[in-house]
């Protein structure tokens, strides 16, 4: 007999494993559930026990397998209680137990419980769960056996202690349908009916599971009562008084489970078009039109591809391409000849004028344009400026091609033009992703001990600090239109692109000039520059021989991490702002001859090459700072994406404007990686 409630939420113990950790993806394997039976507190007013069938085709693990939230103790209502997400595709079931791969945020307020997680203080987790479906059967003279052969974990939560008390039951939310399916007649022995039609636990889930399971719970007795409320109305005619099943409703009418069926398949075709849009960078108006037209599932499938091929040739990109040598086609080489013309009259100093660029010079935008299209094969007589310009921007004529390429050239000429004096003191590497990346901040070799005859050599270890930085990515869109081409305004596409150069090439500088004037933490939670890493003058002194060799000294003492090793540091620029460059260059300038013996510069003070920057001024114009070569140690290291240095340009036939859309991009990121290497001085 089947029997439809609705229920609520409900939870269960689990259990994380420590020593499944992997501290560079930032994972963690998770034991989400042991099948175990687990006692409930029934909504009929007797307990009964419940058990989680682990059989696949019982379990619906499509949830999990899309990135279920990762939550601190069930919270549902604010952001912060989001810590990780389980990884997608990890969910599965194996042995009898379900299993998945949990990765923890890299948010500042989650590093604290991702290393007690690593520690392993944190080794009990809760999941949360839905039942659609249970079988309950009676043995003769024990408690109701309800087994959930059709159900949905869709998350888990790190939980203090594994006994969570209200975890039995249910937190207050949104209800869902449930079946229960009663078998009426109770069978000799204590045994179930369904014992022959499911398969059951495995010997061990009773015994060595039981301890990571539940074993006994409490009421939620608002949700029991609501549980009540719905079973009561549903209940069916009383029959006798020893009738076990009394409490459950006759069975549902074949509506009512055809409707059921129509919600769910609705949910599941609202969340897989969503789930895919999503998934494709779509535009989710494109995904909410297809749910209000009321398109299957497959047909979404089918239109979805269809957009995202749309995309795809509608986007063209121009990175750093080369060409091999040897023979180039025609269409190229004039390619190159117009834009070469184009350059050249943006400005003559800068792009010499080719050979095969000659027959291209004096003529205007709006001509070059009827230009490609002739040699595209389109006929333009009689066609009027605006359909020129129009044709020209959106055929398979070369030109928006030309226009993108005079764009790049322009703009990677302003970038690289543009003085970037932070490149001299700091290294530079390449990222493969966008993951954080952690940098070992190595210490000094374990120091030699001596070793008595027949001695033992003893083992020694390299200290080891670390810090961690990732890429990211900066961007605008230029747009060309129209209107551009029939005005000939070549500064449009020319003079704002080497704006956008010069505005890279100073965000480069903000981020990494910003880590020396705002002085950020390190991994040891201490300044960057501070009186305990040794690297900050106690008084602020003007710039001289006396106030830098001091400086010096005190950066040669410089300790490694064990506190005791000397580095001997020597620093090789001396970094100031500008309003102290002219004091720079003549502290370092070559003697002449000094009408007193004490002001002669030394040698090793003179070696040091200044470097001036302004964006110091704003923060002090009296600190000045030493920094050591990169080659001896880490200072500041700076990062691009590997294969994309610098800026990058991508062109597309614009959408919301009338002609081509240029998008420069940025993925950039910078980090201080020792305070050994740097000293300042505040100045007076």
């Amino acid at each position: 007999m089947d029997t439809m409630i609705e229920l609520p939420a409900m939870r269960r113990t689990a259990e994380l494993a420590p020593n499944s950790v992997d501290t560079d993806a930032r994972t963690v394997e998770v034991i989400w559930s042991a099948g175990a039976r687990v006692r409930r507190a029934s909504f009929f007013g007797e307990s009964y026990d419940e058990e989680l069938s682990l059989d696949p085709a019982h379990v619906r693990l499509e949830r999990l397998n899309a990135g279920a939230p990762f939550l601190k103790v069930h919270e549902i209502d604010t952001l912060d209680a989001v810590i990780g997400s389980v990884v997608p595709g990890s969910a599965r079931i194996e042995n009898g137990r379900g299993i998945a791969q949990v990765r923890i945020s890299e948010r500042a307020d989650v590093e604290p419980i991702w290393r007690d997680i690593q520690a392993g203080h944190i080794r009990a987790v809760s999941i949360g769960y839905q039942v659609h479906r249970f079988d309950i059967s009676k043995p003769d003279g024990g408690r109701e056996l309800w087994r959930a052969v059709d159900w949905t974990p869709f998350e888990i939560s790190a939980v203090p202690v594994g006994a969570d008390p209200a975890a039995g039951f249910r937190a207050r939310g949104e209800h869902h349908d449930c079946v229960l399916h009663r078998w009426d007649a109770p069978t000799e022995q204590g045994a179930s009916p369904m014992t022959d039609k499911t398969p059951a636990a495995p010997a061990d889930q009773t015994n060595e599971t039981a301890a990571t399971e539940e074993t006994t719970m409490t009421d939620d007795k608002t949700g029991a009562a609501e549980a009540q409320a719905h079973a009561t109305d549903a209940r069916s005619q009383p029959g006798p008084s020893n009738q076990k099943t009394a409490s459950a409703k006759p069975e549902a009418p074949d509506t009512e489970a055809v409707a059921t069926r129509a919600r769910e398949a609705e949910r599941d075709r609202v969340s897989t078009i969503y789930d895919l849009a999503g998934r494709l960078n779509l535009e989710r108006s494109f995904a909410e039109d297809l749910v209000k037209r009321g398109v299957s599932i497959d047909e979404a499938r089918r239109l979805i591809l269809d957009q995202v091929a749309a995309k795809s040739d509608e986007t063209r990109t121009f990175g750093q391409v080369s060409i091999p040598l040897g023979g180039r086609d025609e269409r190229i080489t004039r390619r190159d000849a117009v834009a070469s013309a184009l350059l050249h009259r943006y400005s003559p100093t800068l792009f010499p004028l080719e050979d095969a660029a000659r027959q291209y010079r004096g003529m205007t935008l709006l001509e070059l344009a009827r230009e490609s299209l002739g040699n595209a094969g389109v006929n333009t007589r009689g066609l009027s400026r605006d359909e020129v310009a129009t044709r020209a921007l959106h055929s398979t004529s070369d030109f928006p091609e030309i226009l993108a390429a005079v764009t790049n050239k322009t703009l990677r000429q302003a970038y690289e033009a543009y003085p970037r004096t932070f490149m001299l003191f700091c290294r530079q590497v390449l990222a493969t992703d966008f993951k954080a990346m952690h940098r070992v901040q190595l210490g000094e070799a374990p120091q030699l001990l001596e070793v008595g005859e027949s001695g033992e050599f003893k083992r020694g270890t390299l200290g080891e600090s670390k810090e961690s930085y990732k890429v990211k990515t900066y961007g605008r869109v230029v747009a060309i239109t129209r209107q551009v081409l029939i005005n000939d305004d070549l500064d449009a596409f020319t003079r704002i692109p080497a704006m956008y150069g010069n505005s890279i090439a100073q965000l480069e500088s903000d981020v990494v000039w910003g880590i020396v004037t705002s002085n950020p933490a390190m991994a040891d939670g201490t300044a960057l520059f501070h009186a305990n890493h040794r690297n900050l003058a106690g008084t602020g002194a003007a710039l001289d021989v006396t106030s830098v060799g001091a400086a010096r000294a005190a950066m040669a003492k410089q300790t490694g991490l064990d506190k005791k090793t000397v580095l001997n540091i020597r620093p090789a620029f001396l970094i100031v702002p500008a309003a102290l460059e002219l004091k720079a260059e003549r502290l370092v300038a070559q003697n002449l001859v000094p009408a007193q013996s004490g002001n002669v510069v030394p040698q090793s003070i003179r070696t040091l090459a200044p470097i001036s920057e302004p964006r110091l001024d704003a923060a002090s114009e009296t600190a000045w700072y030493l920094a050591a070569s990169p080659n001896q140690i880490d200072t500041i290291e700076y990062a691009y994406l590997e294969g994309q240095q610098g800026a990058y340009i991508e062109t597309r036939n614009g959408f919301d404007v009338d002609g081509v859309e240029i998008k420069c991009r940025l993925d950039f990121g910078a980090k201080a990686i020792d305070w050994r290497g740097l000293y300042k001085n505040p100045g007076a």
